[in-house]
């Protein structure tokens, strides 16, 4: 695991870069999660492993339960779960797919889930089927 240094600070807030080897590594130019004061803003995760790299191959549940994972990981980097969690962004390929992403995704959290919203899009990163992002706070 390597942590970033990295801290900006403006308007009084710190902006700080989390990273972890126990998410997969940005396949482009931004970074798995921004932490800025209180707020953690976590970049969209597909169902990547982050060990090898490969995608995760499997039903849409598999796909989703990896996603989740990613997202785990990198919300204990930052000191968070899924308690902290505010606001999520899932994205689907096909809408008909979304009673068992839910099914997933509604698994890590509790009567105090988040804003969310769901959309279908027409691609998404290595032909994945979902891929999530999370806003969290402490």
């Amino acid at each position: 695991m390597h942590k970033c240094k990295e801290r900006i600070t403006f308007a009084g807030m710190e902006k700080k870069i989390i990273r972890t080897d126990n998410a997969p590594a940005p396949i482009g130019p931004y970074n798995q999660a921004v932490q800025f004061g209180n707020l953690l803003f976590i970049s969209g995760q597909i169902a990547l492993d982050p060990k090898t790299g490969n995608l995760v191959q499997g039903d849409i549940k598999t796909e989703t339960a990896q996603v989740m994972k990613n997202l785990e990981a990198i919300l204990k980097e930052a000191g968070m779960d899924f308690s902290n969690i505010i606001k999520t962004t899932i994205f689907l390929m096909d809408m008909g797919q979304f009673a068992q992403v839910n099914e997933v995704y509604g698994s890590h959290f509790d009567n105090m889930a988040p804003a969310r919203e769901t959309v279908q899009v027409s691609g998404l990163p290595k032909g994945v089927n979902v891929e999530i992002s999370m806003i969290a706070g402490k």
